[in-house]
């Protein structure tokens, strides 16, 4: 499959491995591959992003926030405060007990190759049928995005809080 990615796409991917590795994740996931898409502010996924208004420290900032959650996003989070559970308050209460970003997903990685989770293997997969679906022969940090918005979870999520949906960023590439 990586042999369809444009050099962009796999520079993206290798630099999700390395955000996976500063934070000491035991695999890569979906939203080490949004902050990658981050680093790349002339690639086509963060132009896409910038052509909406949405500025990439924001979304920087929101996944950080995320991960500090342990994946709960704003609207888990909001969701979970109908039933009168304070989100920040719990995560106030972990941090105290057990330091600071105790939620944040840092279980010590091994050592070597950081596997991809299933949910990021499912993101790829997802981008080869876009490209496929728009006509493409190459797969690109656009499709990457695409596919982080078409799929349920945190990045979709964080995605979402800036109204970038997997239906924008269609018509976008269309």
């Amino acid at each position: 499959m990586f042999e369809k990615f444009t050099a962009d796409a796999r520079e993206l991917v290798v630099e999700a491995q390395r955000d996976a590795i500063r934070l000491d994740s035991p695999r890569i996931d979906p939203l080490h591959l949004l902050v990658a898409l981050l680093h790349f502010p002339e690639g086509k996924a963060a132009r896409l992003l910038t052509g909406f208004g949405v500025a990439l420290d924001d979304v920087a900032a929101e996944t950080a926030r995320v991960r500090r959650r342990g994946g709960i996003t704003e609207a888990d989070a909001e969701a979970l405060g109908e039933f009168g559970i304070d989100v920040d308050t719990i995560l106030d209460r972990v941090e105290q007990a057990h330091g600071p970003n105790a939620l944040a997903g840092r279980h010590g990685r091994r050592r070597g190759h950081i596997p991809f989770a299933d949910e990021s293997k499912k993101v790829l997969q997802v981008c080869l049928k876009e490209v496929i679906s728009l006509g493409g022969k190459e797969l690109g940090t656009e499709h990457i995005l695409l596919a982080l918005t078409a799929l349920r979870g945190p990045a979709a999520d964080v995605l979402a809080r800036f109204e970038v949906d997997a239906r924008r960023v269609r018509q976008a590439l269309a």
